[in-house]
């Protein structure tokens, strides 16, 4: 076990305090996104779990993470998921009636899970705070040079076939005007 010094000892204990306090926000706001009635404060309650998540990564020093996570999943899939709420408009008459059979298997699927965190919670124990050998593991710039060098040819494969389903959308998407 590595020897830390006082300074280090109450910056552990900071980071730790910090990272227990956003994963019961992470836990709260999820919930929240289970139990809300509205399905767009579902979609709000889900953006605030991400970025909930988004800490937890710079907090574990992996800063690309954060990033990928805050602009794809926070700035374009949840923004596209409330649109498309907004624009269904859903109401409770749209809403199918649920049979007793379905909620039959809720409740059994409820108690499978409240007994699987209870005996998680059974057999787990106190961790020793991780204290990385390179504090440089996780930065963008160490992700940049091992993509640019041993990756690069899945790189650029991988950028082709987006580029070629970015054409075909666009292609799809346009109307043709001959036929109209």
């Amino acid at each position: 076990m590595p020897i830390l010094k006082k300074g280090q000892r109450y910056f552990c204990n900071y980071k730790m305090s910090l990272f227990y306090f956003i994963a019961f926000l992470s836990i709260l706001f999820a919930l929240l996104v289970i139990f809300s009635k509205n399905p767009v404060h579902s979609v709000l309650y889900l953006i605030l779990t991400f970025f909930t998540f988004t800490i937890h990564y710079v907090l574990l020093n992996a800063q690309f993470l954060a990033i990928v996570n805050f602009i794809v999943y926070m700035g374009a899939i949840m923004v596209l998921f409330l649109f498309v709420l907004m624009l269904l408009n859903l109401n409770n008459d749209s809403e199918p009636v649920k049979t007793n059979l379905v909620k039959f298997a809720a409740i059994i699927g409820g108690c499978c899970l409240l007994l699987t965190v209870a005996a998680s919670l059974k057999v787990a124990s106190p961790s020793i705070p991780v204290v990385l050998a390179n504090p440089n593991l996780g930065l963008v710039k160490g992700l940049g040079k091992v993509l640019f060098t041993q990756f690069l040819l899945p790189f650029e494969i991988s950028s082709l076939l987006l580029f070629t389903a970015m054409v075909g959308a666009v292609l799809l998407a346009t109307k043709d005007k001959t036929n109209a």
